[in-house]
């Protein structure tokens, strides 16, 4: 009997508009997922549009301009945030600007009036970069939040290099499971492994895992930029996890903090071959639509 899996698959010729139309080729049934740039996506199901971290300014550049670090973007804006129309939700990890971006968020709310989902940790920040009290939800780990339509919205621990609470207890870090129709995304956040980590995902059964693979290293952490996993430790989460499908993400953006592409394909591929998993993967362009599939038996690599 096939094993039945979820897959991920790239469509070509489909521009990245503010619409994020999906492309003609997604049935009802499937997800369609865009690439931002560092930890950002775009997730559209039927006729909801559901944003995660997104980050379409410079508000980095301008605020380290000079620094060690300057956060010039190595690509550009895949598009502009004041273009972007029918945000129903916007989901924020935590507060790092990357993630939790006042420029984006103002040029968002012109023109839409999404729900903003973020730590309740972070609910201070989140005030002060723009979002409107009224359309704030705040959360934590083992909660759930209802956007409607089917689409819910799990959160979890992340540990941005260490798990962090507040004083009442709620992470400041968070990941989130997302039920998007019949397809269930998990996104890591910024995150690196930590006790426990493999086993509660695997009770949220996962079909697919945003996880970043920028990795870390001491001169980073030293100088105010913690880290992430590598490639290997993202593969071997979605092992442990029982998560069929990786897809990578926060690398490309900014230079000092970053992987090559081609080398995460390349060790990949290695290990796809050397230890026989049947783990399936994406390293995946920016600004491409993927079409995410419940219950497909033809996943395959992304090459």
């Amino acid at each position: 009997m096939n094993v039945i899996r979820p897959a991920v698959r790239r469509v070509s010729g489909t521009p990245l508009t503010g619409t994020f139309a999906a492309p003609e080729e997604a049935g009802p049934d499937e997800v369609t997922l865009w690439w931002l740039g560092q930890a950002g996506f775009a997730l559209r199901h039927h006729g909801r549009l559901i944003l995660i971290d997104p980050y379409l300014s410079d508000t980095l550049a301008e605020k380290h301009r000079g620094t060690l670090f300057p956060h010039r973007r190595m690509h550009p804006v895949p598009v502009a945030p004041e273009a972007i129309r029918g945000v129903d939700a916007v989901l924020c990890t935590h507060g790092h600007t990357d993630h939790m971006d006042p420029g984006t968020i103002r040029a968002l709310l012109p023109h839409n009036d999404p729900r903003f989902v973020v730590p309740r940790a972070e609910r201070e920040r989140a005030l002060e970069r723009g979002v409107p009290a009224s359309r704030l939800t705040g959360t934590t780990a083992g909660e759930r939040v209802e956007l409607g339509d089917g689409i819910t919205v799990e959160p979890v621990p992340a540990a941005h290099e260490r798990l962090e609470q507040d004083e009442r207890g709620d992470h400041r870090f968070l990941g989130y499971v997302l039920t998007v129709g019949a397809v269930r995304v998990y996104h890591s956040g910024d995150c690196v492994p930590y006790d426990g980590q493999a086993e509660l995902l695997r009770t949220l059964r996962a079909d697919v895992a945003l996880l970043p693979v920028n990795g870390r290293d001491r001169h980073r952490t030293d100088n105010g930029v913690p880290g992430n996993f590598t490639v290997r430790e993202a593969a071997e989460l979605c092992e442990a996890a029982g998560i069929p499908q990786l897809l990578c993400h926060h690398f490309g953006l900014f230079d000092f903090n970053t992987v090559d592409p081609e080398d995460a394909r390349d060790e990949l591929r290695r290990r796809v071959t050397r230890h026989a998993t049947p783990l399936s993967w994406t390293v995946p362009r920016v600004g491409d639509a993927y079409v995410l599939t419940p219950g497909d038996t033809t996943a395959k690599e992304d090459r």
